[in-house]
């Protein structure tokens, strides 16, 4: 080694230290030179000057210890530390590789332990590294092939960031996955088969990766693959090339077998819909794509028009169709309902949505089979005119009772109105004093309601936009990757099943966290790394400790143990802290 390049590159955070500050203020570089010729970011090294005027008594050359040797007694511990000072010395690891290393070799430790040994010898922090030296330190060359056969059930121990992933095992048993996606003719192989990719797709919207296409650093981890019971998650390709493999005619079916057992698993399902239509952008060029209204950019643009239903009182999505058209969205409504005829036996009780999902033709076929509606009128200006002429003592003031809003007392307008293509009156609700300049005129068929329940139930029906966004932002409804409707007909049930198992948690772990956004529920409880234990029974989750853990130890989350037929029919277990 040139003993020139022991000053000019320093190895020691002390001694780069130095030489910063000495090229600085003896040799007369600037600030931008010496921070770029000793690898500080300007900032860093401006406030590091700023410092060592204030302080200029810093001692920068400390004595180093002559021989690192652990500073314990305790035998064990001194071959931890011994191990600790060898996977540094030798492989130049970081402090979260080594603690894998040694948890690995069944030496428990945990990262902030190696970094105080490391940082009581003396070590000083591994300089920054290029990402491609990283992942050559931390991963193999290529992942292995994913086959079901290959899984390894074998006693071992390892550390798997998606460990709340296993959190959703419990509930995909007993909403008999495997079995639903076999009767209704999911595509499957012996390597790959269907229950094992619908876990792994589904893997991916829990945690709030993407898409496929993003997912190829995730398929060298342990813990996901073990969640999609194989070897090694799948590779992008193939999950594509499966979202190409499902009959579009069965996901219908596959949705509905979905919420029937949900049911049965404790989502109570009610008579009462929410209904809306979203526009999933395409950003691509294709003729086959029609233009609709995107209403978060305000503008028309070319996208899937997917219409989507939400029981109002599981607070699911239980039914999604992205094959609608121009030519008949106006009849979308009327099949949802002969949908929900044909699996249960009975029409839907009430459907409650705007005023552009359909047309009054269609509100007279649904009087017409006894399905009560509330909707909005769209508003004229002769309309507005009428409706502001009326004297102040024929409105009266209503109390909202389950509106978290500044104006709870609106005044009502009672009147029965006639429409075009309608046969019979309607009851029609001109509501002031919400906040608006304009009135908000509810049209519906009930008569024996009052003003303030059906007021209610129609603020109760704008959470619908809410779900809507947060299947959009954490499940990433909004991520077309291709043009193929069939792939988004996939994407639609996944998300349908995803909400669904975030509800099922949110339920379980109750105590007001029933009204949680799947977001807020994968912030406190979901995105936590674990240790997982496998032996000849057992297959144990520990988790470290957190501040939310209680609620999960207080709903019985470590007292149940749950068995799981794709991974050997052993039994899964939760500890905690």
């Amino acid at each position: 080694m040139n003993p020139k390049d022991v000053f000019l590159n320093p190895q020691t955070t002390r001694m780069r230290r130095y030489e910063a500050l000495r090229a600085r203020f003896v040799d007369g570089c600037t600030t931008d030179e010496a921070a770029q010729r000793f690898d500080y970011a300007h900032g860093s090294f401006r406030n590091l000057c700023a410092e060592f005027q204030k302080n200029p008594t810093w001692a920068f050359f400390e004595p180093v210890p002559p021989e690192r040797v652990a500073t314990v007694e305790h035998p064990a511990r001194e071959q931890r530390d011994r191990l600790i000072f060898k996977l540094r010395d030798e492989r130049s690891l970081s402090v979260a590789r080594i603690a894998e290393e040694l948890n690995a070799q069944n030496v428990q430790v945990s990262t902030s332990t190696v970094n105080n040994v490391l940082r009581r010898a003396g070590y000083s922090r591994l300089p920054r590294r290029p990402t491609h030296v990283l992942s050559d330190l931390v991963r193999p060359d290529s992942a292995p092939v994913s086959d079901a056969r290959e899984l390894d059930l074998s006693p071992r121990t390892f550390t798997t960031p998606y460990g709340g992933l296993f959190l959703f095992m419990p509930y995909l048993e007993q909403l008999q996955l495997n079995r639903l996606v076999e009767l209704h003719g999911m595509p499957g192989s012996p390597m790959i088969p269907a229950g094992s990719a619908f876990r792994a797709l589904l893997a991916l919207k829990l945690w709030n990766i993407g898409r496929p296409s993003q997912a190829m650093a995730e398929v060298f981890d342990e813990g996901l693959a073990l969640f999609a019971g194989l070897n090694a998650f799948p590779k992008r390709a193939t999950l594509t090339e499966y979202s190409c493999r499902v009959d579009p005619r069965t996901v219908a079916d596959l949705m509905h077998g979905w919420l029937t057992n949900a049911q049965a698993a404790g989502l109570a399902a009610g008579g009462s819909f929410d209904l809306d239509f979203h526009t999933i952008p395409y950003h691509g060029d294709d003729a086959l794509m029609e233009k609709h209204y995107v209403s978060k950019r305000s503008r028309r643009q070319r996208g899937i028009l997917a219409f989507v239903a939400r029981d109002d009182q599981a607070r699911v999505f239980c039914y999604a169709n992205a094959k609608v058209r121009k030519s008949d969205q106006n009849d979308e409504i009327v099949r949802f309902a002969e949908y929900w005829k044909q699996h249960t036996g009975q029409w839907p009780q009430e459907l409650v949505f705007d005023s552009r999902l359909t047309t009054y033709a269609h509100l007279a076929k649904l009087n017409e089979l006894g399905i009560r509606f509330i909707t909005l009128r769209r508003r004229t200006a002769n309309l507005i005119d009428a409706i502001h002429a009326v004297p102040r003592n024929e409105w009266r003031c209503i109390r909202l009772t389950n509106v978290g809003r500044a104006y709870r007392t609106p005044r009502v307008l009672e009147q029965t109105v006639a429409v075009r293509h309608y046969p019979h009156e309607l009851r029609q609700l001109a509501i002031m004093d919400l906040g608006h300049d304009k009135p908000t005129l509810l049209i519906t068929n009930q008569t024996d309601v009052s003003a303030t329940q059906l007021v209610d139930r129609y603020a109760r029906r704008m959470v619908i936009e809410n779900a809507i966004a947060s299947a959009i932002n954490f499940f990433h409804m909004d991520a077309l990757s291709a043009s193929v409707p069939l792939k988004i007909e996939l994407d639609l049930q996944l998300t349908l099943m995803a909400e669904t198992l975030y509800r099922l948690f949110a339920e379980h772990v109750a105590q007001g966290h029933q009204l949680h956004y799947p977001r807020t529920m994968f912030r406190k409880f979901v995105n936590a790394t674990a240790k997982i234990a496998i032996d000849e029974r057992f297959i144990t989750v520990r988790f470290a400790r957190r501040a939310n853990n209680p609620f999960l130890v207080s709903n019985g989350f470590a007292e149940d143990s749950y068995v799981i037929p794709w991974l050997g029919n052993r039994r899964l277990r939760f500890t905690f802290g």
